[in-house]
């Protein structure tokens, strides 16, 4: 029996945590998987490595000054195609000679990239939530025309995606997504005021990029995943939930109309949701981490998310229910106020401040286009940049 043909995959966001996991997903899989296109900001050393161990032709930079001097790399293998800019991006997502396209680029950059993809009818293996966040009206009636796929990569949508296999978005009462509760999640609430860039990116269970990792600390990132799954999913509001649940090892919870309840179960390392996303629908052995050890004795344990200590949980809540641009809004004001605390020019808990501002400062009205969608993104992110001295 012949084998089947190895997938070909683009990888946009290669030099990122997800990226990384992603190389070792493709590198325990090369009889499966092919990596045909990379992608980074400006890390081109990076990518020149990738490059040679993957034997990888198509290679795109997004920083201008980056790709100049990629273009001079000796690094690189002989007949390397660069491709740059945002339009280089867009290139690769669609790429002639690739099947799935993995979105890990950092916040709203790879909005224009996963809509080329769509038109070019890729499977799309997707960890960039603020796309949807931003813009699930577009994209999701964009991928119902074009019948492309997409393939949720986040832990807890993965989780969700595998859960509800073989049955109907109708018969789902509810879904609840976990949350570790990030750095602070045991400090003292009055301690919050001292807290530096450095204490945030220390998480205790997931080893994640620095916005992720702060998203994490202020449970933002639980609500831009609250706002993606209800569009994945095709849920109302009031469907998704979250609770916390330190140890990172149940993603999911999906409870059904007749009250019974599945959950996905897996450690907690980005390598597992990957794997799954890029083999569907087929299964192999684990790339690189060990399974759950279940012959030890552990205990899994669940509480409510406290929204006084969580606002921007609560804000993004707010933000699904009042649906229209009222998700990119919260998304661009967070971006903004996550940015200006890892540069040291705001503290720590000005961020919901920054984003409930911004909320307040602009109408929310449903988009009849893109265009509306990406009007109200750059309009939050100037309100919200006004806002920063004034939370000093």
């Amino acid at each position: 029996m012949t084998s089947a043909p190895r997938k070909r995959i683009v990888l946009l966001g290669a030099t990122g945590s997800i990226g990384e996991s992603t190389l070792r997903v493709i590198a325990a899989h090369r009889d499966r998987l092919e990596l045909v296109g990379i992608a980074a900001q400006r890390n081109h050393g990076r990518l020149a490595e990738i490059a040679r161990q993957f034997g990888v032709r198509h290679v795109a930079l997004h920083d201008t000054a980056a790709l100049t001097a990629a273009r001079s790399n000796s690094a690189f293998p002989t007949g390397t195609q660069f491709h740059g800019g945002p339009e280089g991006l867009c290139e690769l997502a669609s790429l002639a000679e690739s099947d799935t396209i993995l979105i890990a680029v950092v916040g709203t950059a790879g909005l224009q990239p996963a809509l080329a993809a769509i038109a070019a009818k890729k499977t799309i293996a997707l960890a960039s939530k603020e796309i949807l966040v931003m813009a699930g009206k577009f994209v999701m009636a964009a991928a119902r025309a074009s019948g492309s796929r997409l393939l949720p990569v986040d832990s807890e949508h993965n989780a969700v995606f595998q859960c509800l296999e073989c049955h109907r978005s109708s018969d789902v009462r509810r879904l609840v997504l976990t949350a570790s509760g990030g750095a602070f999640r045991d400090w003292p609430l009055e301690k919050l005021s001292q807290v530096t860039p450095a204490d945030a990116l220390k998480h205790p269970n997931w080893a994640m990029g620095p916005k992720i990792t702060v998203d994490s600390a202020t449970l933002a990132n639980k609500g831009l995943e609250l706002i993606e799954a209800q569009w994945l999913f095709g849920l109302r509001a009031d469907q998704c939930q979250a609770v916390l649940h330190t140890q990172s090892i149940v993603h999911c919870l999906v409870e059904f109309t007749d009250g019974s309840m599945l959950a996905q179960l897996c450690p907690p390392s980005m390598t597992f949701p990957i794997q799954h996303a890029l083999l569907w629908p087929d299964r192999a052995p684990a790339s690189t981490d060990t399974a759950l050890p279940l012959e030890k004795i552990f205990s899994l344990d669940f509480r409510p998310a406290d929204e006084t200590r969580y606002p921007c949980l609560r804000l993004a809540r707010e933000a699904m229910t009042a649906g229209g641009t009222a998700p990119a809004i919260f998304n661009a004001a967070n971006e903004v106020a996550v940015a200006a605390f890892l540069a040291g020019q705001v503290p720590f808990l000005a961020i919901p401040r920054i984003i409930e501002h911004t909320l307040s400062r602009l109408q929310t009205a449903e988009p009849n286009s893109l265009a509306q969608v990406l009007a109200a993104d750059q309009e939050a992110r100037v309100i919200a940049t006004a806002h920063l001295s004034s939370v000093l």
